[in-house]
């Protein structure tokens, strides 16, 4: 007996992938890891709780957001661009990284991972969160409460919140552009 499938194509990271066949009901973080290889999105809590396994989804030109693949079923992407944490950083044509995204050398800078599990999932919270302040910045003084509200529904069960914020409060305050004076 086989399970029955359905095809899936979509765009990750740029690239085409697809029509492959997907088994019914198989959630994306497993399409990720056993179909296709790309393994930087971590399984957490299975539940769509920790947000380890976020990937980036890019509706159009100027809305991305970020979606669990742990509980979301791999149809839901049929036909969309996504970007995993492995096309965060820049890489050359043999897809050797060239250079980190100024999201990955700012919690490299500020030592912000210690098992570095929960990573991926909070680098692409904060990707987004840059992507949407470059497009509409904030007011200095909202800086905190707006870190605070992307990466809340983040769990780091090592306790790296702290560094985590830091170091996305530090970016988009060194970073012209992500942030106006007060009206």
């Amino acid at each position: 007996m086989s399970l029955p499938t359905r095809p899936l194509t979509l765009t990750i990271n740029g690239t085409q992938h697809g029509p492959i066949d997907v088994p019914e009901g198989m959630m994306m973080i497993d399409v990720l890891h056993e179909m296709l290889g790309l393994t930087g999105s971590r399984f957490g809590c299975g539940q769509g709780i920790c947000h380890a396994c976020v990937v980036i989804w890019d509706r159009d030109e100027r809305h991305s957001e970020t979606v669990p693949t742990c509980i979301t079923g791999a149809d839901f992407f049929d036909g969309k661009r996504i970007r995993t944490i492995e096309g965060i950083a820049q890489r050359d044509q043999k897809g050797e990284v060239t250079a980190l995204s100024p999201v990955q050398q700012a919690f490299l800078d500020q030592f912000s991972f210690q098992c570095g599990y929960c990573t991926p999932g909070f680098v692409n919270a904060a990707t987004v969160l840059i992507e949407r302040l470059g497009r509409a910045p904030i007011a200095r003084q909202d800086v905190e409460a707006t870190v605070a509200a992307a990466l809340e529904s983040h769990i780091c069960r090592c306790t790296g919140y702290v560094r985590y914020y830091a170091a996305v409060r530090d970016l988009i305050l060194a970073t012209p552009g992500l942030t106006r004076d007060s009206v």
